[in-house]
């Protein structure tokens, strides 16, 4: 059965699953939550790790040098039972190592280990890839939280995502999983995009370049929370129509395009380490209000 570590201070409560070290809860010391509580009428996820992909793969299955192995959605950390390494009062690192069970579909050895730490109002998740093996190593790592929506105690109001960099990236949509590559019109407007469920109708929407290193969730004068992203180019914002949360997805990778490669070294924004070279991937989400 998997383990679960509480961390906190004065102002937060964070609980991590030993389960894809994958956030359970996130609280305000006034007893409001902010995380998505994984019913499973909608969505049993809360916060989950993707590794060695992000998204689908055609067939579920990718090819490595040219030998293809099964591949789930979004991989196998999210699934597997990671090690409690080191822990304090507001931290905790969790490890997941290759074993025979990941070299079967993934033929690298490798190290993921993910921490979740607190600083005052702050959560920052951190996620590092140790490539273990003689060989470079391809990989895509994403982030995956679902937040509240709405948002505690802001029932009835627009909630929107404003982007630090006032940007309008371009969308794309995925058609069985995979991404379609052709752009479409951006939703956001001077970086301001008004939620509405309908937008999720057709499943997430990806932005694979442009959406930069921040951005805000929340309501206007009301609950807000503001995220930092460091090495996490892509982002995905995706719900279940009606369902009451938000995904705010930092991603380095995205799912396969339709008509290309099947490798996974040629998959989009896929990162390749070098032989006992380390990746870090983190986001910081602070509670505004």
């Amino acid at each position: 059965m998997p383990s679960s570590t509480r961390i906190g201070n004065q102002h937060l409560t964070v609980d991590v699953s030993s389960l894809g070290a994958e956030m359970q809860a996130l609280a305000t010391s006034d007893g409001r939550s902010w995380l998505w509580t994984g019913d499973a009428a909608f969505w049993t996820g809360r916060s989950p790790i993707l590794f060695p992909i992000v998204g689908k793969a055609p067939d579920d299955k990718i090819a490595i040098d040219g030998t293809i192995y099964p591949m789930a959605q979004h991989g196998f950390a999210r699934r597997s039972e990671f090690a409690l390494a080191a822990s304090t009062a507001t931290m905790c690192r969790y490890e997941l190592v290759a074993s025979p069970a990941t070299r079967a579909v993934y033929p690298f050895d490798f190290q993921l280990a993910v921490t979740h730490a607190i600083e005052g109002r702050a959560l920052t998740v951190t996620a590092e890839v140790t490539n273990r093996d003689q060989r470079a190593m391809p990989f895509g790592l994403g982030f995956h939280s679902a937040f509240a929506w709405p948002l505690p105690g802001a029932a009835g109001h627009d909630h929107v995502v404003t982007l630090d960099n006032k940007g309008e990236p371009p969308l794309v949509r995925l058609q069985g999983g995979i991404i379609n590559p052709a752009p479409l019109p951006s939703p956001f407007e001077a970086g301001r995009l008004v939620l509405d469920h309908a937008m999720f109708d057709e499943d997430a929407m990806i932005f694979p370049q442009g959406a930069g290193e921040g951005l805000t969730y929340g309501t206007e004068g009301g609950p807000t929370m503001q995220f930092r992203f460091e090495n996490l180019p892509n982002l995905a914002l995706w719900t279940k129509p009606g369902a009451p949360f938000l995904c705010i997805e930092p991603w380095h990778g995205t799912a396969a395009e339709a008509g290309r490669s099947s490798e996974l070294s040629k998959r989009p924004s896929t990162t390749t380490l070098a032989p006992g070279a380390v990746a870090r991937f983190a986001f910081t989400v602070e509670i505004l209000q």
